[in-house]
């Protein structure tokens, strides 16, 4: 009977283990258009698949309606846990809901999802503090606290639809605000709030095109921008473009130019003088930080977080992983972007 009991209790083990292992977990990504989602989509997808899960991974083509209607299929084709990266943080409540009737969990990626309580878990980067590296670099770099000044300057935001994008200007703006005060900094354009430096879906050309209006509008005559702090490496990439065609750099020089997530385009920008620095979040911690997220909620163990009081999402304050950023210059990309193995010589050349 012992050897009946023994023999029950390891073919349930194992058929435990193989269920564990067949779980589907979801993981909807917004877009193909940056180079970022592209590189966390398909690591995640990697690093599930070695993890022994079914990895279901689609991306939504920047379409509320698209993801929205993705997640839920996600949900009718029975994953168990679904990672969402939203296109727009309170659009998707249907699913979350549907979600939760369900017993599916939910761990939003990156994007905090909004005004919904049914999202379980947060990982992302301390995004405060992206804007907080980002307005160090530019206070550093023109030695705000003791220059004269004054000194020229110009915002640009993220997508008001993200919920990030108000903690990389709060960021870097809890640096530089003192210095806008006191008059040392000025910003020719007036614009200073989030809702007038916002770019709608971070997109380069929306971005190029603000910015052209601000040079044509300001700098016509040839006036010196000192920086130009852009929230990420898409919006500066719109910026570098306008300046190129509308400003004289070979006389006035490239001021000084923020970015983050050290895409290819940028980081070929900074090499060559044009853009400043990048913060660098290496999303392989972050897709890595998950997985094991996701395990730990599949094993019924405590899920780990780090953070439980910063991020509400209008409805509850979500338990929260943040991953420290850190950022990326001409001078020590290689160290931070090649000898990590997160890009090679030839794609930076």
């Amino acid at each position: 009977m012992k050897k009946i009991l023994a023999l029950v209790l390891a073919l349930a083990l194992v058929l435990s283990c193989a269920s564990a292992l067949a779980a589907k977990v979801g993981v909807s990504m917004p877009t193909k258009d940056l180079q970022r989602w592209n590189q966390d989509g398909e690591y995640m997808e990697k690093l599930l698949t070695e993890a022994g899960f079914e990895a279901e991974l689609q991306y939504a083509s920047n379409d509320v309606p698209t993801q929205l209607n993705q997640v839920e299929t996600m949900i009718d084709d029975g994953c168990e846990v679904i990672v969402i990266a939203a296109i727009e943080g309170s659009s998707l409540g249907a699913a979350l809901d549907k979600a939760a009737e369900k017993g599916v969990k939910v761990i939003a990626y990156d994007r905090l999802l909004m005004d919904n309580a049914n999202v379980d878990y947060y990982a992302t980067f301390d995004n405060f503090k992206v804007g907080v590296v980002q307005g160090e670099f530019v206070e550093k770099a023109l030695d705000l606290a003791n220059a004269a000044g004054p000194f020229t300057f110009e915002f640009t935001a993220g997508d008001p639809g993200d919920n990030n994008a108000g903690f990389f200007f709060n960021g870097a703006m809890s640096v530089l605000k003192k210095y806008i005060d006191e008059g040392k900094i000025v910003v020719t354009s007036g614009q200073t709030e989030f809702a007038d430096v916002a770019t709608p879906t971070w997109k380069t050309d929306v971005a190029q095109k603000r910015a052209e209006d601000i040079l044509t509008a300001n700098y016509a005559d040839g006036k010196k921008i000192d920086a130009w702090v852009c929230s990420n490496d898409s919006t500066a990439l719109g910026v570098t473009n306008a300046l190129e065609d509308n400003y004289d750099v070979d006389t006035l020089g490239w001021p000084i130019i923020t970015g983050q997530d050290c895409d290819i385009a940028n980081t070929k920008n900074m090499i060559a003088g044009k853009q400043s620095m990048s913060v660098f979040k290496d999303t392989r911690t972050l897709a890595a930080q998950v997985v094991k997220m996701v395990g730990q909620i599949l094993a019924g163990e405590t899920v780990d977080v780090n953070d439980e009081e910063t991020y509400n999402n209008n409805v509850k304050v979500v338990p929260s992983f943040l991953c420290d950023p850190v950022f990326a210059n001409a001078e020590n990309y290689k160290t931070i972007l090649i000898d990590s193995g997160y890009y090679t010589e030839d794609q930076l050349q």
